[in-house]
């Protein structure tokens, strides 16, 4: 068992969040440094999964995100010429009750960090990490070349931008993706739609419509849901200066229920463009230093489990660090158990990406026609709902943690989430 260390964080995100709860916890010191000056989430919507939900449940936060999201029983894509169905993945098809959770990030967020607030967690905002220095000690060097305190181990939690990675044994980039998506968050229009699945219309693999209900970003705010449009990046200045009106236009000729949500869009200024990258760390970790969620691991989202992983991470690190004497034997175990995991998912998204975005016409064919009937035919439903749900490869027992009983998770009504003054 590891005696009690001196941890910095790099990353207020979901990662750094899980992580500093664990680990403070296991009675570690524990410092998290963000760049904002007041933390906040990046991005709109996401479905946690089986995997992700047990960490909450573990860490004793499901009943909050429960009572803030929306349940999750299906994802559903048709072909918006034909109205054939391509994709219908539904969590049924597992036994046990499994289903996702699709919240707002700033839902995971807000509940991550209020526990880390009640638990008096230290958090330095407003420091842009730069680099590492690792001897007997760590310390963490700024932006503006200062030291930063002497660390028994820096977790690096600072995403997909991470300055850190390059430390560790062996550095990796990301690649960036060809397409990417417009995001928006707006209010929840249920005519035509199901409050319990991800919907999505797709012409070939160039054009993917989604609309994912995410329940409320906050307590006692508006239902919402997640909308988003992929393209490539390279074109957003194109179809941003073809005017937003065209734009609309072009969503509900594909999708004319969508005429509900485009409707809420005044600007393009209400749109995120999401930039995809795929990389996997080989080892993610080096001296003094655990890279962990998107900065260890990051593609695209066709897979849903970004955040996913990177509780996973946060719990795996924690329990690497539970029962290994040093910090070395630590960081080989956390490695070593989430190897096959991340792998192996990653491996997947890859082969996955093209079917749903891409400029060819073959692989969308053959989704649409081959993998689409095959999808239907046992094992296959449950093969697909395993993939979604993240447990075709367990990834639990090895980080010393038991899948959530869902059964008794639906059972149980969730709790009124308290705000942050509380």
């Amino acid at each position: 068992m590891q005696p009690k260390l001196s941890i910095a964080i790099a990353g207020a995100g979901p990662a750094g969040l899980a992580a500093a709860l664990y680990l403070h916890r296991a009675g570690h010191r524990i410092t998290i440094f963000e760049r904002f000056e007041n933390p906040a989430p990046v991005g709109s919507g996401l479905i946690l999964q089986p995997t992700g939900l047990t960490v909450l449940d573990n860490l004793g936060l499901l009943g909050d995100i429960m009572a803030l999201g929306s349940r999750i029983d299906r994802l559903h894509g048709t072909d918006a010429r034909s109205g054939r169905t391509v994709l219908d993945v539904r969590y049924r098809a597992l036994p046990g009750g499994r289903f996702g959770v699709a919240v707002h990030r700033a839902a995971l967020f807000g509940v991550l960090y209020r526990a880390v607030l009640r638990e008096g967690i230290a958090i330095e905002t407003g420091v842009e990490i730069d680099s590492l220095d690792a001897g007997e000690a760590a310390t963490l060097i700024d932006d503006k070349a200062r030291g930063l305190g002497s660390f028994d181990l820096v977790i690096d939690a600072s995403g997909t931008r991470s300055r850190l990675r390059r430390h560790a044994d062996v550095p990796v980039e990301p690649h960036p993706l060809a397409y990417g998506a417009f995001w928006a968050s707006l209010g929840w229009r249920g005519d035509g739609f199901d409050e319990h699945a991800l919907l999505q219309r797709y012409d070939r693999a160039r054009v993917m419509i989604g609309v994912l209900p995410i329940g409320r970003a906050e307590p006692g705010g508006e239902r919402m849901a997640a909308f988003f449009w992929s393209l490539k990046p390279d074109d957003a200045a194109r179809v941003q200066s073809e005017g937003l009106e065209d734009w609309k236009a072009r969503v509900v000729g594909y999708w004319p229920q969508c005429a509900a949500y485009v409707d809420q869009i005044d600007s393009f200024d209400q749109l995120s463009l999401a930039r995809y990258g795929h990389h996997t760390l080989p080892v993610p970790a080096g001296r003094r230093l655990a890279v962990i969620g998107d900065a260890a691991h990051s593609t695209s989202p066709q897979l849903g489990q970004g955040a996913n992983m990177a509780l996973l991470d946060a719990a795996a690190l924690a329990h690497a660090l539970k029962q290994n004497a040093t910090i070395e034997d630590a960081l080989a175990a956390y490695a070593r158990t989430r190897r096959w995991h991340i792998r192996s998912f990653q491996t997947l998204s890859r082969v996955f990406t093209p079917f749903y975005q891409s400029d060819g016409w073959l692989l969308p064919f053959m989704r649409d026609s081959v993998v689409a009937t095959t999808a239907k035919i046992p094992p296959s439903p449950r093969i697909l709902a395993a993939l979604v749900a993240g447990t075709i490869i367990d990834p639990l027992r090895r980080i010393g943690l038991s899948e959530t009983d869902w059964h008794q998770a639906t059972a149980t009504p969730a709790r009124p989430v308290a705000t942050i003054a509380e």
